[in-house]
């Protein structure tokens, strides 16, 4: 960073990223940020969701935040999805597996089962 107008500028590129995790909408993506989470990938994963609600038009209608620890380590990085009163725990989550989640589960009301602490506990 060599300028105030520089900073400036990336300050204004990454206010909708912050807004769209301060976000106001009925659904909600958690991701687990605490130690074992970022030690596992947390952080980009994150960052994907983020990509993605914005990029699927749904800045809106969702929520994109984090939590500290989840307490299952061993699946890290966790994503917890709420939408009312239902909540879908999705296990070592890629960033590669956010857009799929984003499109299947969050705009298509599909979560996909594969990829939950449900099937890992089968």
């Amino acid at each position: 960073m060599k300028s105030l107008e520089e900073l400036k500028q990336i300050k204004e590129r990454m206010k909708d990223k912050v807004a769209l995790r301060e976000g106001t909408g009925e659904t909600r993506i958690v991701v687990g940020m605490a130690t074992c989470g970022i030690a596992a990938g947390a952080r980009p994963v994150l960052n994907a969701f983020v990509e993605q609600v914005s990029k699927q038009g749904l800045s809106d209608e969702v929520t994109v935040t984090q939590t500290g620890c989840i307490g299952m380590c061993r699946y890290e990085p966790i994503v917890e999805v709420f939408q009312g009163d239902n909540r879908v725990t999705y296990i070592k989550v890629t960033p590669e597996m956010a857009e799929q989640i984003v499109r299947e589960h969050i705009k298509g009301g599909k979560p996909i089962v594969e990829y939950t602490i449900g099937a890992a506990e089968k």
